[in-house]
Order: C-alpha cells, then sequence, then structure tokens
C-alpha cells in the first residue's frame, strides 16, 4: 500500500485562523505579518505553541519555511516544501501534510497564506521578463502578453466561451453562481460583500471586462492571511477542537500546463484526474458531499469544477447552478462563506476555513446542517486542481 493510498482518517485539521479583510491602499501590514496573524489564531485555535510546529508548507512565492521558523520560534523544523500549483497549492497541501504526519516526517504541519492582493497591486508590476510570476511562464510572456492577452480574465475567459458555444452555457448561469456567493455572504460578518446584496438585473448590468466575464463575474482583490494546521488523528483528538479527517486529497495539471489553447482536450483541467483520485481515496462520491467549497476566481470555473469533480456531467454545469440549487438549502450549498467572489481572496484557503467551520458545526447562520462530509478545491495557473474529502470526526 502507497503512503497515498492509505492516508485515509489518518490525519486531521487541528486548527484554523483568519485575519481581517480589507479592500484599501496601504494598510501598512507586511504579507509576512499578515500570515503571522493568522498562524496565531490557528494555534490558539488549536491550543498549540508555535514550538510544536514542525513543518511548514509556505505558499509559492509567499514566504520561506526558514523565514516563518524563524518569526514563529520553532525549534525542530525538519519538513518543508512549497507546492507551485498557484491557488490550487493550499488544498494540495493537505495531502502532503497528511503523508506527512502519516510516515512520521512530522508532527505538525502549518500551511499559511497571506497577501496584499489589493493594496500591493496597486505596487506590484508584472514583465515581461519575469517569467516565473506569469502562469504559463515563457508561453504566456511570448505568445499572450505582446498581444494584449496579460491577465487572469482574458485567459480564463477563453475556456468560459469555448464552453458557452459547445454546450448553450448562457451568462444567466455565469449569474447565479455570482448570485449564490452573493446571498451566502450576507450570512458572513466577515465577508467583504455582507451587506451588499445583489440581484441578477445588477450582475447582467456590470461592466463587461474580458467577454463573456463581466465585472460581477471576477474575484475580489483582497489584503488578508489565512493559515490551517495538520496532524493525526489521534493527536488531534487531545486538542482544543473536534478534529476535521483528511479522507481522501489529490492534486493535478492539464495537459499541457503552461498553454491553453493548443489542448486536446480543452476542457480537462487538474482537477478532472485529481477528483476521481480523491473520491477513490475516501471511499465516497459527489453525491456523498453535504457541500462544496469550490475555488471561485471566475464564476465559470465554478461551473467547470463542478463538471470535472463529477458533481454532473460535463456541460451540464450551467443547468446544475440554476434556481438556488448551490445556494443554501440546495441540493448542494457551495462556497458558504462567500468565496472568494464575496467574501475575500485569501488563496483558497479561506475555503478551507470555511470547510472546517461547517464539519465543526461553528458556522452559524449559514451552517449546512448535519454537515458529514464536504468538499474543498483548489484552482491555479492555467487550470492546475486539487481537491479533499473532509469528513467530520465522531
Amino acid at each position: 500500500m502507497t503512503a497515498a493510498g492509505g492516508l485515509a482518517g489518518r490525519a486531521a485539521i487541528a486548527g484554523i485562523g483568519e485575519t481581517a479583510v480589507c479592500r484599501k491602499p496601504g494598510s501598512g501590514v507586511s504579507e509576512h505579518v499578515l500570515q503571522l496573524r493568522a498562524i496565531a489564531a490557528a494555534l490558539d485555535d488549536a491550543g498549540i505553541d508555535a514550538h510544536d510546529i514542525d513543518g511548514i508548507l509556505p505558499f509559492p512565492n509567499l514566504g520561506k519555511a526558514e523565514n516563518f521558523a524563524a518569526s514563529l520560534g520553532c525549534r525542530n523544523l525538519r519538513f518543508a516544501a512549497t507546492l507551485h500549483l498557484g491557488g490550487a497549492a493550499p488544498v494540495a497541501g493537505l495531502r502532503v501534510a497528511a503523508m506527512a504526519v502519516a510516515t512520521g516526517a512530522a508532527n505538525y504541519v502549518l500551511v499559511p497564506g497571506g497577501w496584499n492582493g489589493f493594496s500591493g497591486a496597486r505596487t506590484r508590476e508584472i514583465t515581461a521578463g519575469d517569467v516565473d510570476s506569469i502562469p504559463g511562464g515563457a508561453i504566456a510572456r511570448d505568445y499572450y502578453l505582446p498581444f494584449g492577452l496579460s491577465a487572469p480574465p482574458q485567459w480564463y475567459a477563453l475556456m468560459a466561451r469555448r464552453h458557452m458555444h459547445e454546450y448553450g452555457t448562457r451568462a444567466e448561469q455565469l449569474g447565479a453562481v455570482a448570485l449564490a456567493m452573493r446571498r451566502h455572504a450576507q450570512l458572513n460578518p466577515g465577508a467583504l460583500m455582507c451587506g451588499k446584496p445583489l440581484t441578477l438585473a445588477d450582475y447582467l448590468a456590470s461592466p463587461m471586462i474580458a467577454d463573456p466575464y463581466r465585472l460581477l463575474d471576477c474575484c475580489l482583490e483582497t489584503d488578508g492571511g489565512a493559515a490551517y494546521i495538520v496532524t493525526s488523528a489521534e493527536r488531534a483528538r487531545d486538542l482544543r477542537q473536534r478534529p476535521v479527517l483528511i479522507e481522501g486529497a489529490a492534486a493535478g495539471q492539464p495537459s499541457p500546463a503552461d498553454e491553453i489553447i493548443s489542448r486536446r482536450d480543452f476542457h480537462r483541467i487538474g482537477l478532472t484526474t485529481a477528483a476521481p483520485e480523491a473520491f477513490a481515496m475516501a471511499g465516497v462520491t459527489p453525491a456523498d458531499m453535504d457541500f462544496a467549497q469550490v475555488y471561485d476566481c471566475f464564476t465559470f470555473e465554478v461551473i467547470q469544477q463542478l463538471e470535472e469533480a463529477g458533481f454532473c456531467q460535463r456541460g451540464e454545469g450551467g443547468a446544475f447552478v440554476e434556481n438556488g440549487a448551490i445556494e443554501l438549502g440546495g441540493r448542494l450549498p457551495v462556497n458558504t462563506h462567500g468565496g472568494l467572489l464575496s467574501q475575500a481572496h485569501l488563496l483558497g484557503l479561506g475555503h478551507i476555513v470555511e470547510a472546517v467551520r461547517q464539519l465543526r458545526g461553528a458556522a452559524g447562520a449559514r451552517q449546512v446542517a448535519d454537515a458529514e462530509l464536504g468538499a474543498v478545491t483548489g484552482w491555479g495557473d492555467f487550470g492546475d486542481g486539487s481537491i479533499a474529502i473532509l469528513r467530520r470526526d465522531g
């Protein structure tokens, strides 16, 4: 039996933390400090000391394990890795952290992430020579950027428009995703869009950014941070919070991973191969999920991931999300915290935090009744994908 194959239920999320979030220039807080605040909250949530952390998985390009260890005073850092999967990295980190604690490579693995995604975007410049910071790297530099295809809404609009052409997906169905996220945010006091309801008419009237994406198809640029801590299921049961077990987890990439328009199977993404592996590892199916926290960088990516994860057939995602089906009380509540579209862009870590709250029964007004099983996905670069199946312990 491989280490990955024997992971189900052996590791658990023991602590979660989030900072306050904002969209304003010049917050004056560094990305390192934002992450340290989230880490402190996760340590307190778990009821452990920073000295207990002996594994760290930093978010790519947003910190180094040794810097976090020095700031936290970790005395025995013995496991570290960085997963270069963009926004898919935090969910992919659930599998790597589970493997580490299951094999004894570490006892407590910290996964932090945080950024000045709003204020920093006003001062951060991506140049054509900075290949490592561009999804797609040299191909995007040489063939996308020179022709004006320079921003995520433009790149991902290619996928959305192709799906609309092949399957008849409509703007109103993209709007159904935006409305569901916004309605959930009204129940989350920590969401940026709490107190700012949205109608379909509002959505359709929002400015076009990159056809078919309107402004309200696009996620929120945000300053903020989040973190989680993984340990063995046995250790977690002796800590402060009810453990959330990692039952299955996997990650994958599209082919080719560095280019969109030349893919032989245009709609195949990393999740296409990762999801069956994760569900098989957990011994469950998409139909067993009580909720899904789906990385919602753009509205269509929710529809695409629901299809490729197996919640519905390819081409049926538009119909799947209509008529409140992904809202609380629907057949599959999605992004009960508001997601990247209406809570905040916390690099996908916010989705994990929300999944843990749901499985602890601690989500307040947005709680899914009797939630026992949930899925959380990650999306990065040009379609890197990750997924984890989480279960309430006991």
